[in-house]
Parts: C-alpha cells; sequence; structure tokens
C-alpha cells in the first residue's frame, strides 16, 4: 500500500524588520533623541520654581515687607528728609526683614528636594550634576534680584511721588546694589543648602551668619582687645551694609561690604559643586 509523500513544512514569511533594528543586531530607538544641554535644566528648575507653594509665600512675604514697610516709613517723613539722601531710602527697612525670606527661599530650592528624595529622580533625568546645580543658582538668582529690583523701585517712585523734587540724588545704585546684596545672601543660601541638605540646618545656619554679626560686636567691644574686630564685625554685618548701601551712613556706599558678599557667595558656590560629585544622593 503506497503512502502519498507528505510535503515539506512552509516556512513563515519573515516579518519585516523593525524601524528600530538595523542590519546587524544594532538597536536605534524610535523617539528622537536630542541631546541635553544647560537651557533644558532652566526650563526645568523654572517649572518647579513657579509651581511649588514655598515661593509663593516667600516672595509674597518679601513684598509685603518691602513695600509695606516702605511706604509706611515714607509716609512718616517729609520732603526736608530727602534733601541729600535717595527716595529709596523707606524700602531700606523692609529689606533688612524681607531678606530673611530669600534665605528660606533659597534653602528650600534645593534642600527640600533632598528631604523629599526628588533629588534622585532630578539627577537620573540630568545625570550632569553640576548643570542642574547651576541652574538652580541661576534661576533662583534671576528670580530674587528681578523681584527685588521691583519692590525696591516701586517704593522709591512712590516715595518721590509723595516728596517730589526735595531730593537731587540719584537712587538707581541704591536699587541695584540694595537688590545685589540681599540676592546674593539668597544664592549664599542655596549654597548652604546644597552642603548641608538639610533644611532645618541649612535655615539655622544662613540665621546665625546673618544675626550673629549684628550682636556679636557688642560684646566684642567691651574689651579693648577686640575692639577692634568686633568694629570690622559691625560693619559687614548685613544690616549696617545695607545701611551704607542706602546711605544712612553718610558718604558710604556700601561697595567694600558688597564685595566681601560676592568673594563668600562665589568661595560657597564652589564648595557646593565640589561636594555635589563627592556625595551620594
Amino acid at each position: 500500500m503506497s503512502t502519498a509523500p507528505t510535503p515539506p513544512p512552509q516556512q513563515a514569511p519573515a516579518a519585516p524588520a523593525a524601524a528600530w533594528q538595523q542590519p546587524g543586531g544594532a538597536y536605534t530607538s524610535p523617539i528622537p533623541i536630542t541631546r541635553t544641554h544647560l537651557g533644558h535644566a532652566l526650563t526645568s528648575e523654572w517649572t518647579k520654581i513657579k509651581s511649588v507653594r514655598s515661593t509663593m509665600w516667600t516672595l509674597g512675604t518679601f513684598l509685603a515687607l518691602v513695600i509695606g514697610l516702605g511706604l509706611l516709613v515714607a509716609g512718616q517723613t517729609n520732603s526736608d528728609d530727602y534733601v541729600d539722601t535717595p527716595y529709596t531710602i523707606p524700602a531700606f527697612f523692609g529689606l533688612v526683614l524681607g531678606q530673611i525670606c530669600l534665605i528660606t527661599l533659597g534653602v528650600l530650592v534645593i534642600s527640600s528636594e533632598y528631604g523629599t528624595g526628588m533629588i534622585r529622580t532630578t539627577l537620573t533625568a540630568s545625570p550632569a550634576r553640576w548643570r542642574v546645580l547651576a541652574a538652580k543658582f541661576l534661576i533662583f538668582f534671576a528670580v530674587a534680584f528681578t523681584v527685588s529690583v521691583l519692590a525696591t523701585s516701586f517704593v522709591g517712585v512712590v516715595t518721590a511721588g509723595m516728596h517730589g523734587g526735595a531730593s537731587s540724588e540719584p537712587w538707581f545704585s541704591t536699587v541695584f546694589k540694595g537688590s545685589l546684596y540681599v540676592s546674593l545672601i539668597g544664592v549664599l543660601s542655596v549654597a548652604v543648602g546644597a552642603m548641608l541638605r538639610h533644611s532645618a540646618g541649612a535655615i539655622t545656619t544662613m540665621l546665625g551668619a546673618v544675626l550673629v554679626p549684628s550682636i556679636m560686636p557688642a560684646f566684642l567691644m567691651i574689651s579693648p582687645s577686640t575692639r577692634d574686630f568686633g568694629e570690622i564685625m559691625a560693619d559687614y554685618a548685613a544690616p549696617n551694609a545695607l545701611a551704607k548701601i542706602f546711605m544712612l551712613d553718610g558718604e558710604a556706599t556700601g561697595t567694600p561690604q558688597l564685595v566681601f558678599l560676592i568673594v563668600l557667595t562665589v568661595a560657597a558656590v564652589v564648595g557646593a559643586f565640589a561636594l555635589l560629585d563627592r556625595r551620594d544622593v
């Protein structure tokens, strides 16, 4: 009994190669790849800082202090008080207190991510850590400086309107230097927050750095041996530095105090970058 030969099994047609499979097995992602740069980090940090509640509350309090106290002081003065002083002097009183708001926001810009663990997500999305930290510094400084300039200028314009024609002193330099000074204190806070990675510790450290130089000179000047050091500390304390910038201390301009703060801030920023890659998150 003969049996019909069994036909050979037919092979299934080969599936077309996927678009991301290259000849030889190489893989190419179907998703367009764009090289990341600092602009992407800046966009990310801008999105963060404008979308968290801490920014609204701290900057809102800052504006209320600078503008509210400034206009309150301006209303208690008369035109004779501005004969040889700039119209922005009322803003000085608000900046002395308002700098605490910038200190708090500066620390929270980075320490809050360490506290919640979201810094891991940030650094996974952007493995170039220096780019993340640089973006935080740049965005915070831009926001703090812009808000400070607007608040101080507003106080100056309103004061000039209330006591117009009384002062011939230019007040642009006080707006620029005063805003730069408090903004740099905020940047210094970002650097301290990056190094300590703890919100309460960093805020306490910065408050001590601002308040202790204002208190210690009273004790240092008791002894003749420490009096000179106490006088120097008093000159460079934040409230006295701002007073010199706003020309409350005679003809002083506050430039040495501003230069000292710039040097201190640069040193802290360098330290923050140096420690960033030496520690795990």
